[in-house]
């Protein structure tokens, strides 16, 4: 009979091929049955590295991923990109150590609690059903778009399993029961539409998971509307006339004004967040909004219609219920060349005032060097801004933010080794500030290590840039918010990557040979960029704190 260990991973098995983790007592039997079932172990070099890869390679591919390590501070490691899995609900699961289930030993914590805390579902195997156990997690998992932990009490993880008879995933319930909509909500939404003379829709990541793409193109083109997406939706639609690209923080000054003149908007499966509505400035204060979605509720309190169901699903029922219009008496076919202007963005100069390289030509340039088959992933700070709004990629599986759900930063080199199992065909892309690429550092090995095809660049202020611009500039002292500059390069170099040090747009002519020659391996590109250069998005948090303080007083 095979171990507990064993049935976990041959459950597993059957759901995915992926494991990311790192090895310590409390995992060490999974991670041996896992190897001789026939998984392929990523191994990475922080334990926070293994959720953060398996969280990137379910972005990127749509497909699950496992995570493990052992217990306590392996497991505690960990917990930073488990929250950030939950908020973004990303599919995946963390399997790790526990206590043994005779009771805790002095550094066993109590790993539950948190999962609970940071809203990530645990499951416990049972020795008499270890293979269910497993299913059951990544039932849930999928079904409910969550992070689960399936935790394995240390001492069964070589007893003997239970027979359980023959199982698979099908057993167990994966639908989300999302409710169709409700016909007069139908009917109430088709006549807006109908009525609407500047009709957006407004499309983001829950669109791209329910496959929508088609539908809604056909329901806006059917309408002669505008369309736009979320950053987690990007080029969703790919080249539909009449798609403004990315709404919200990211935008482009023309795609903003558009979709502000919109008279009603149909949100399909886009949450409305802060970053999003640009601080609730991103529609009129007279524009109908109607939101499709399958949260529980309105997303957001600028909702006037919410109707709960699949974003594909209310797109296929609307398009019968509209009255197509042709490009004289539609709205898209009336912007002209405002369209064009959609794509305009501030090309910045060669270099800042201050001498340093302006950020916004270094991600202009580099859109020209990096292939065109690219997924990019990003850290989080500042910079953020910057790819986004410069760099163009084939579908919104190729522009990932993991860490903006929970605000962190430090993730973005695990997301690069998660992203290159997903996607080894593509060169990966990974952004950093100087900041978060020191903080996980350690996985810059896993990239060079792992990954076929990668750019590496970092935006180099010296500084935590994002704290510059909020704080430094309400004068706050900045000492605590500089750091040293690295040479990145020469650390990249030392791990057996290419590298170079960019103090001019010059500087970049190594990259464009190594892209020229094939792209093979890992080039970092440390660009040393001005701190005094700020994100368009980054003003939008400003002036909403600035409005907000003003409340207050």
């Amino acid at each position: 009979m095979p171990t507990v260990s064993a049935a976990v991973s041959r459950a597993l098995l059957t759901c995915t091929s992926e494991i990311f983790g790192v090895m310590g007592n409390g995992n060490a039997h999974f991670l041996d049955a896992a190897v001789r079932t026939g998984f392929r172990f990523t191994a990475v070099r922080h334990e926070s590295a293994a959720v953060t890869a398996a969280d990137a390679y379910f972005r990127v591919s749509g497909k699950l991923a496992i995570a493990t390590t052992t217990y306590g501070a392996g497991f505690s490691n960990a917990v930073t990109p488990l929250a950030e899995a939950a908020k973004a609900r990303v599919p995946m699961v963390l399997v790790t150590g526990d206590q043994p289930s005779t009771g805790a030993r002095p550094w066993d914590i109590d790993q539950g609690a948190i999962n609970d805390a940071v809203g990530a579902t645990t499951f416990v195997v049972d020795a008499q059903r270890p293979m269910a156990s497993a299913f059951e997690a990544v039932a849930h998992a999928l079904r409910e778009r969550t992070a689960v932990v399936l935790s394995i009490p240390y001492d069964i993880v070589a007893d003997e399993a239970a027979e359980e008879g023959l199982l698979s995933l099908a057993d167990f319930e994966l639908d989300p029961g999302y409710p169709a909509a409700a016909p007069q909500l139908l009917a109430q939404a088709a006549a807006a539409l109908n009525e609407a003379r500047r009709p957006l829709v407004l499309y983001g990541r829950g669109a791209r998971l329910a496959d929508a793409a088609t539908s809604i193109t056909a329901l806006a083109d059917s309408l002669g509307a505008l369309s736009s997406g979320t950053v987690l939706a990007a080029n969703l639609l790919g080249d539909r006339h009449g798609d403004l690209g990315i709404a919200g923080g990211f935008s482009s000054e023309e795609t903003a004004a558009l979709i502000h003149e919109a008279d009603t908007v149909l949100v399909l499966g886009a949450g409305l967040n802060q970053f999003t509505t640009r601080f609730g400035e991103l529609f009129n204060s007279g524009a109908q909004v109607i939101q499709v979605d399958v949260a529980a509720a309105a997303t957001n309190p600028r909702v006037d219609v919410f109707i709960r169901a699949d974003a594909a699903a209310v797109a296929d029922d609307l398009l019968p219920l509209v009255h197509g219009r042709d490009g004289a008496r539609s709205w898209a076919g009336t912007v002209g060349d405002r369209l064009e202007r959609t794509g305009d963005r501030a090309p910045g100069d060669a270099t800042a005032p201050d001498g340093l390289l302006d950020p916004r030509a270094v991600a202009r340039t580099l859109d020209k060097i990096i292939p065109a088959d690219r997924v990019v992933v990003q850290d989080g700070g500042h910079f953020i801004g910057w790819g986004p709004m410069y760099w163009g990629v084939p579908g919104p599986h190729a522009l990932n933010l993991v860490g903006t759900a929970y605000q962190s930063i430090g993730l973005g080199l695990a997301s690069a080794v998660g992203a290159g199992a997903a996607a080894p065909g593509s060169t990966i892309v990974l952004a950093s500030g100087d900041g978060g690429f020191l903080m996980g550092l350690a996985d810059l090995e896993s990239v060079i290590r792992t990954v076929r095809s990668g750019i590496v660049v970092i935006y180099n202020d010296a500084a935590y840039g994002a704290e510059i611009h909020q704080y430094g500039s309400i004068g706050l002292h900045e000492g605590p918010m500089l750091i040293p500059e690295v040479d990145f390069a020469a650390v990249a170099r030392g791990l057996g990557a290419r590298a170079t040090k960019v103090r001019t747009l010059e500087d970049l002519a190594g990259l464009r040979e190594w892209v020229a020659d094939g792209a093979d391996g890992i080039f970092l590109v440390d660009c040393r960029i001005s701190p005094r250069v700020r994100a368009p998005y980054m003003e939008e948090v400003l002036e909403a704190n600035r409005r907000a303080a003003g409340v207050r007083r």
